[in-house]
């Protein structure tokens, strides 16, 4: 199985230098370092790193927290790795998600975090009874008194919580939209990304996804470049475009299975009806091929 390391500093002052040497005597031939705080999950290589891992790869680091501050968070990563079919390995730790033992760890340290987060919710509930019955006003006295201290905390917590959500969907959307922008439109660009949404998942709108790529563009995970406006096309040729996109996004689709993904998406065909059929996307497929699109 192939392993992939990830060496992580806090500062510049730091090097990762030993870690680095770790994760090649490990048998790791591919490394990449990043330079930022634990604390803070949107970490661009780490970003980059968990969208193109595969399945069979091998996640490996020196020590869990080089990975993680949190439990929650390494969960949250070990989850991630587990959709995709890739494992983890610390160096340091006895966590190796490919061996039966290291499994069973993460089973202990799920139970750990579920049991964490009943006792914080009841500590929170005994101590918002206990105000209540003191006349206390609960709430940040910095935010009522109109801190500017406070308010850039706040704002700083929600933006982290937003990213967080983000990061938790980042393999349904990131990828198309790095592979589709800014050559196709917003408005076909949610089309497609609906179509292709794990059932049960809430469908994205335009501002909603104009929103995330906006916030992953500011943390530096995405290119400026996504953001810009897309190419004016000819209206005949947007329909190749999308048959194409949806082919490259699957080589091994079949023409009833873009009939399929086109009446999801509510596409009308080129005379305008609701139902496709094979044969219109085999020519639209090979007006594609004539324009360059795949």
């Amino acid at each position: 199985m192939p392993l992939i390391g990830y060496a992580r500093v806090s500062t510049e002052d730091q090097t990762a230098d030993p870690q680095e040497r770790e994760l090649r005597a490990a048998g790791c031939v591919e490394i990449h370092r990043e330079q930022g705080s634990g604390g803070n999950r949107a970490r661009p290589v780490l970003a980059r790193l968990m969208e193109r891992i595969g399945k069979g790869d091998i996640l490996v680091v020196v020590r869990i927290d080089r990975l993680a501050r949190s439990l929650a968070h390494l969960l949250e990563v070990l989850d991630r790795l587990e959709a995709k079919g890739a494992h983890f390995r610390s160096l340091n730790d006895p966590i190796d998600t490919a061996s039966p033992q290291g499994k069973f760890t993460l089973q202990v340290l799920g139970a750990a975090a579920e049991f964490e987060r009943a006792l914080i919710r009841e500590r929170t509930r005994a101590g918002l009874q206990s105000a209540r019955a003191q006349g206390r006003i609960g709430g940040n006295p910095g935010l009522r008194a109109g801190d500017p201290r406070a308010l850039r905390k706040v704002v700083q917590a929600r933006r982290e919580t937003y990213l967080d959500r983000l990061n938790e969907t980042a393999e349904d959307w990131v990828p198309l939209v790095r592979r589709h922008r800014p050559d196709m439109a917003w408005e076909d660009l949610v089309r497609l990304i609906n179509a292709r949404q794990p059932a049960g998942r809430a469908a994205w709108t335009l501002p909603r996804l104009r929103r995330a790529v906006g916030a992953y563009v500011a943390e530096g995970m995405l290119p400026e470049t996504l953001l810009a406006p897309a190419p004016r096309t000819a209206r005949d040729d947007r329909l190749p475009a999308l048959v194409a996109a949806l082919k490259g996004a699957d080589p091994d689709m079949t023409l009833q299975q873009i009939c399929d993904r086109l009446e999801a998406m509510r596409e009308r065909t080129p005379r305008g009806r609701s139902k496709w059929q094979p044969s219109s996307v085999r020519m639209l497929l090979e007006r594609a091929g004539k324009l360059g699109l795949l």
